[in-house]
């Protein structure tokens, strides 16, 4: 028998030892807040910026973003983690880079509305970035679901946001017209 016509079994990944493991963590919490830090950049003056717009009564106090936004990028973080050790980047290029291309309508939302003032291509950039969490947790899910799964409360979040993006920009066209 000729070895080219062979079948051959693809070979499994070979195991990452704990320290492949850690520093891919550290890299993925890395990634995701450097994403983070990006956003904040536009966000400095957010605090009074935000203060200053008339709100939804149901709109949540301005120190409440910074807690639950530290961890969701957490989350977000450990989520790509989960799915490249289980095979690497090559193995799962699809899922992880659709992680990674979310993450930048993700910091140009904090410029378009914060440091630009654009209420309206703002929420139009969040409900793309919607669409591809909701993508992107479809396919995590089919990697390992407790990736998926850490993805939800972003997904939640952003749902929240995106009523809140609207809400606020619709109370205040002549700053975020």
């Amino acid at each position: 028998m000729n070895s080219s016509t062979t079948a051959t079994k693809p070979s499994k990944p070979a195991k990452l030892t704990t320290k492949q493991q850690i520093i891919g963590l550290v890299g993925w919490i890395l990634l995701s807040f450097a994403a983070s830090a990006a956003g904040a950049i536009a966000s400095i003056q957010a605090k009074s910026f935000y203060g200053k717009l008339t709100q939804p009564e149901w709109a949540p106090p301005g120190w409440v973003f910074g807690p639950v936004w530290s961890a969701l990028f957490l989350m977000m973080a450990i989520a790509a983690w989960l799915v490249w050790r289980d095979g690497g980047f090559n193995k799962h290029r699809g899922a992880l880079t659709l992680f990674i291309l979310q993450l930048i309508p993700n910091i140009l939302w904090s410029w378009l509305f914060f440091a630009w003032n654009r209420g309206g291509m703002a929420f139009a950039d969040i409900l793309l970035l919607w669409v591809m969490i909701a993508a992107t947790v479809i396919s995590f899910w089919r990697i390992n679901r407790i990736a998926g799964a850490l993805l939800i409360p972003y997904l939640l979040w952003v749902s929240f946001a995106a009523f809140l993006n609207y809400s606020v920009w619709q109370l205040n066209p002549q700053i975020l017209g």
